[in-house]
């Protein structure tokens, strides 16, 4: 494999502006990425959901530009600007060709620093959201995820929504948007990322341009670790045809030393077509359409979960063989070539994403906000290689533990019976 030199530069602005690029001479796009070190796990039960809220707010208008007005001067260069909230984090960027970054960090520094949070637009944007609220709940596979995390992580911000609940979206008003705005959009608590054709120095002095008297300010005091609640909970939702379930247990956070394992671990069981879920559960038996298994660490824990659908006579068997992996997993050898195929699959998989200047720029600021270094691509790749069988089986039998796992299933649940005893691994 050809060896990669990464031309990644950083530097901090006097406010704690942290700006980082990526230079890659061999394309014409560069993208843009303005990075909150806040999300929705940073909220009060209060607060629920502003995080995402402000997100679409920045859309709506600023003090020298129109929503439309923005919208058509994005267009007018061919750039495609977008953003999302996450539990971790908030993230504005936009793509353009090389000639348009100064247009381009021009629009994105505009919304981010001079949003007028009309009282008009509020009120529209409150019905936007609550729109897409219903829209999440009629998609059965998103409630089900969002049901159990919220019962994982039962009490804490971490557990709860992204897009908060009708409840606390209607009682979101212009001064609680501005007084939260103004606490979290500081400069120490931003990361100013970008990817492509680009050169540092100019990029730098652009960003402090628009920055420099931003107030500095700093990340918001944690919220600390949650504690797990593994318990099974029942949804009844008569209308789905399925029995949609998630069946999940604590993982290592983002930053842990093991979490190579974990991904090889993860990519065995569930992690695409050729994984134990996928040829047991589908394949050899018939049961499901879909089945994965996924992870999602954070800054200080982390989850493993499954996820499947089925017929709600098959859900049981389902859950069955699941547990049937995890208990194989953590007691039997992995089969010959097993742990080769994992570790090939994920090499590709990191090589082929890193391929564009948007997910340069989304991995410079993520590698940034939780490790603060950057791991060039040979150094993660030895480290995936270094990875044994017995680490993977070490990590099973860390992970999958029956009084750690927990049960979501929605659907026709009528005369469906679970009990602790039933998820034994």
């Amino acid at each position: 494999m050809v060896k990669e030199t990464r031309n990644i530069r950083r530097q901090v602005l006097p406010n704690g502006l942290t700006v980082i690029t990526e230079q890659m001479s061999h394309i014409r796009s560069v993208s843009i990425g303005i990075w909150l070190k806040t999300g929705s796990r940073d909220e009060t039960s209060e607060w629920n959901g502003i995080s995402h809220f402000i997100e679409h707010m920045v859309f709506k208008g600023t003090e020298t530009r129109t929503a439309e007005a923005i919208a058509r001067q994005v267009d007018s260069i061919g750039g495609n600007m977008d953003a999302f909230t996450a539990k971790e984090c908030i993230c504005f960027n936009i793509k353009v060709l090389d000639e348009h970054v100064a247009t381009a960090l021009d629009v994105l520094s505009d919304l981010v620093l001079n949003p007028v949070f009309a009282a008009e637009e509020i009120a529209r944007e409150r019905g936007v959201i609550l729109e897409e609220i219903k829209m999440d709940e009629d998609s059965p596979d998103t409630l089900v995820h969002e049901i159990f995390m919220q019962n994982f992580w039962k009490g804490h911000p971490l557990g709860k929504p992204i897009l908060g609940t009708r409840e606390t979206v209607r009682s979101f008003e212009q001064n609680t948007l501005v007084r939260f705005f103004e606490q979290r959009f500081q400069a120490g608590n931003m990361v100013f990322s970008a990817a492509g054709n680009i050169e540092h120095d100019s990029f730098v002095e652009q960003v402090a341009s628009h920055f420099n008297s931003l107030a500095p300010g700093s990340v918001l005091s944690d919220s600390g670790a949650p504690t797990v609640t593994p318990r099974i909970h029942l949804r009844n939702k008569k209308s789905l045809e399925q029995v949609q379930l998630c069946l999940g247990v604590p993982a290592p956070p983002i930053g842990d030393e093991s979490r190579y394992t974990t991904l090889l671990l993860n990519t065995i069981l569930g992690g695409g077509m050729s994984s134990r879920l996928f040829q047991t559960v589908r394949e050899e038996r018939g049961l499901v359409y879909a089945i994965y298994s996924d992870l999602a660490p954070y800054r200080d824990t982390g989850s493993l979960c499954v996820y499947a659908g089925t017929s709600a006579d098959r859900a049981l068997q389902v859950i069955d063989l699941i547990m049937e992996e995890f208990r194989r997993l953590k007691t039997e050898p992995l089969q010959p070539g097993e742990l080769r195929r994992a570790q090939d699959q994920l090499k590709g998989n990191l090589l082929l994403s890193l391929e564009s200047s948007m997910s340069r720029m989304s991995n410079l600021a993520r590698q940034q906000m939780y490790f603060e270094r950057f791991f060039g691509l040979d150094e993660i790749i030895d480290r995936v290689e270094a990875v044994t069988e017995d680490e993977v089986m070490a990590m099973a039998t860390e992970l999958f533990k029956p009084d750690k796992v927990a049960l979501t299933l929605l659907g026709r649940l009528d005369g469906l019976h679970l009990n602790r005893s039933q998820l034994v691994c």
